[in-house]
């Protein structure tokens, strides 16, 4: 991601990111999540990991995939949205940290809270709940598409998220997302300084185009 559209991209809200999104027809806002400790920022690659309830005839484990998550790269997994048990708590959370992992979005609960907000690490999910995911669900795949919300997140697909939610962006079209991103963003930015200049919003809006930015265009 060292182009420099990717680097001004970083610096894109989700909203702007959705708006993008809706351009292109694209799905990739994930309802319900919300961040729930640690900084309230992410942009980065998914490293996917599926979870399903526990197989008694052999138990797998909750979190050893940790060894295998790049520098950098943000941990989506997916527990089906479920909220009696936890995936993610305060061990992965100081050690995700420690090797330099971005953050963790969940399809599901955390716990431990406490520890990732003194680690300084960013946890998104559902929501918060103490119960341990240990000998109720187990890994099931990783590095594969999961789903979170109804929405596919594939290994490498980018992840942003903030203070208003998440959004993932089909790897394969990133570019051209981002890219459409930041020329909304410049536009709406025009909108605002006409109005501080005193031109009326509803002049400025229809000057510049608001109300089609995100519209998706006709096809040829």
């Amino acid at each position: 991601m060292e182009d420099s559209v990717f680097t001004q991209a970083q610096g894109l809200s989700s909203a702007e990111v959705s708006d993008a999104l809706d351009y292109f027809g694209l799905p990739g806002s994930v309802p319900g999540l919300v961040p729930v400790a640690g900084p309230r920022r992410l942009f980065g690659p998914a490293f996917t990991v599926r979870f399903a309830p526990v197989d008694s005839q052999s138990p797998g484990t909750v979190g050893d995939y940790l060894d295998d998550i790049p520098t950098g790269a943000i941990a989506v997994l997916d527990n089906a949205g479920r909220g009696d048990c936890t995936v993610w708590g305060g061990i992965m959370s100081q050690l995700a940290v420690h090797r330099g992992v971005a953050g963790t979005v969940i399809g599901g609960v955390c716990r431990d809270t406490a520890e990732a907000d003194a680690a300084g690490y960013p946890l998104f999910a559902l929501g918060r709940f103490m119960r341990t995911g240990k000998d109720r669900v187990q890994v099931d795949a990783v590095g594969v598409p999961v789903t979170l919300a109804g929405v596919r997140v594939a290994p490498g697909d980018i992840v942003v998220a903030d203070q208003d939610g998440v959004v993932i962006v089909p790897a394969g079209r990133a570019h051209a997302v981002f890219e459409r991103a930041l020329a909304m963003q410049a536009v709406e930015l025009r909108i605002v300084a006409a109005a501080l200049d005193g031109m009326s919003l509803r002049d400025a809006r229809r000057q510049f185009g608001y109300h089609t930015l995100q519209r998706k265009p006709a096809a040829a």
